[in-house]
């Protein structure tokens, strides 16, 4: 196929100039119904704003345009087939486990999950089994799944209908996928992958490998996070013998069925630039945050961890372009330094957790960016380093599982406050977003372990989510 087109694009494009009378949605009329968000959006935006027409094609039911647009990205990333998602990748992730499982089905995958997949779980019925992902004592991330581990959760659960894979983790962790792939597929189940962090590695040689290039069945990849699309745009990729009809009719259970042909656009757009740019894009990323890893591990207290890390275990391989930094050592929380960084410096990075910060390097950043964040750290150390004695010092902790997480969601519960939840059978979410991953998921205990973790999190200014509390000082427990 031509990769050079960009047949949506061009499309909507297309309507753009053709001096249409519309009589259709959205109300704003190419902008002139609403002066202040043309103002602020632009008028070429507001001009491609516009709903599904014959021209367009229909996402739902794609004949035309998106059809051909959807063709050339499952080209370009190695797949049968791809499925433009304007829900985000979290409609990605809901679409692979809800075509591939029913209520009652076991599905394998690492309690380190984003919270699409066990929501996935709570709508579908199907049933988790997790496997506890390696841990590194020294920096207390989960890592990835052990070989050994996913090799005896098969032969004890043989009736599973799949094993769902992060590609990487958002520290840029790898589990040995290839291996996850032949002993699955041994087994009669599928492998979908998680690849909301790992757009970029189609494009390069030097990073871990791919789940279409894995053999994987299923991967959803984020392209509006590493990729250059616009936020919420996604893709989901799928490899026969899937049926990609069948797949289609599960995502429209859930995705609108007024899908943004701003999201629509981008992603055509993204995947050409991907296509023509993505190795040298992704060669000047790694450059940058090799380069700042160095850098920061020389100002001594904070740990920017790589592929040191990789054991050929639990640590399969390192996403480099990840700038993941340790911060413990010099007594301050991720989330502490991520404040510092936002608040005194200007700087806006990813995430802040109890122990590690997150920064996302990509190719539209300058060094002279870079500078400012290694600068930033290094006087963050001189100003506000502290004793470390008392700070959590692990990131996971196994969970004990008393329900399946869709009969918890559903259950009878009552209100206490988190501090007397010690022992009971959580109901709803807690988790600090991002990453997104559950501390605590229904239908689990809430351990004195997970307790701490909670409230600590919350102490130290973590952005905390899933309770219906929105002050996070109760939690919905079971009845």
């Amino acid at each position: 196929m031509n990769q050079k087109l960009t047949p949506l694009a061009d499309a909507l494009d297309a309507q753009r100039i053709n001096r249409l009378a519309h009589f259709d949605v959205p109300a704003h009329k190419g902008g002139r119904g609403n002066p202040e968000l043309t103002e602020y959006l632009g008028a070429r935006a507001m001009a491609m704003d516009v709903n599904s027409m014959k021209p367009l094609d229909n996402l739902a039911h794609p004949v035309s345009v998106i059809r051909e647009a959807q063709c050339l990205a499952a080209e370009a990333f190695g797949a049968d087939d791809a499925f433009f998602m304007v829900n985000g990748t979290t409609s990605a992730v809901q679409a692979m486990i809800m075509a591939t499982c029913t209520a009652g089905d076991e599905i394998i995958l690492p309690r380190n999950v984003h919270r699409s997949a066990i929501n996935a779980l709570v709508v579908c019925g199907a049933i988790p089994i997790y496997i506890n992902p390696g841990r590194d004592s020294k920096i207390g991330i989960p890592l990835g799944m052990s070989v050994e581990d996913v090799k005896r959760t098969i032969a004890e659960h043989p009736s599973a209908k799949a094993i769902l894979v992060n590609n990487p983790t958002y520290y840029g962790i790898c589990s040995n996928l290839v291996e996850i792939v032949k002993l699955a597929h041994a087994a009669g189940m599928r492998v979908l992958a998680d690849e909301a962090h790992g757009t970029h590695f189609y494009f390069h040689d030097e990073l871990p490998v791919s789940a279409m290039a894995a053999g994987c069945d299923m991967a959803a990849a984020s392209i509006h996070k590493t990729g250059g699309s616009l936020t919420q745009s996604s893709i989901l990729l799928t490899r026969r013998p899937v049926n990609p009809d069948y797949v289609r009719q599960v995502i429209t259970l859930t995705q609108s069925t007024s899908a943004s042909y701003l999201l629509l656009s981008s992603l055509d757009i993204a995947r050409k630039n991907l296509y023509f740019r993505g190795h040298s894009m992704y060669q000047k990323t790694m450059d940058f945050a090799d380069y700042a890893r160095e850098e920061i591990n020389d100002l001594g207290g904070y740990y920017a961890f790589g592929p040191e890390l990789v054991n050929g275990d639990t640590v399969f391989a390192f996403d480099r372009t990840k700038l993941s930094v340790h911060t413990r050592d010099i007594g301050l929380a991720g989330i502490e330094v991520y404040d510092y960084l936002r608040d005194d410096y200007g700087i806006q990075i990813e995430f802040g957790d109890i122990g590690n910060l997150l920064a996302i390097i990509s190719c539209g950043d300058r060094m002279m960016d870079v500078e400012r964040l290694i600068s930033a750290l290094e006087e963050i150390k001189r100003l506000r380093e502290k004793n470390p004695a008392g700070l959590f010092d692990h990131e996971y902790i196994d969970p004990e599982i008393v329900l399946p997480p869709q009969e918890a969601f559903y259950a009878k519960k009552r209100r206490v406050p988190m501090k007397q939840s010690l022992g009971l059978v959580a109901g709803e979410f807690v988790m600090s977003y991002p990453p997104g991953i559950p501390i605590v998921a229904p239908g689990e205990r809430i351990t004195a372990d997970v307790l701490e973790h909670i409230l600590f999190a919350k102490d130290k200014g973590c952005f905390m989510t899933g309770t219906e509390d929105m002050k996070l000082d109760y939690i919905n427990v079971l009845a």
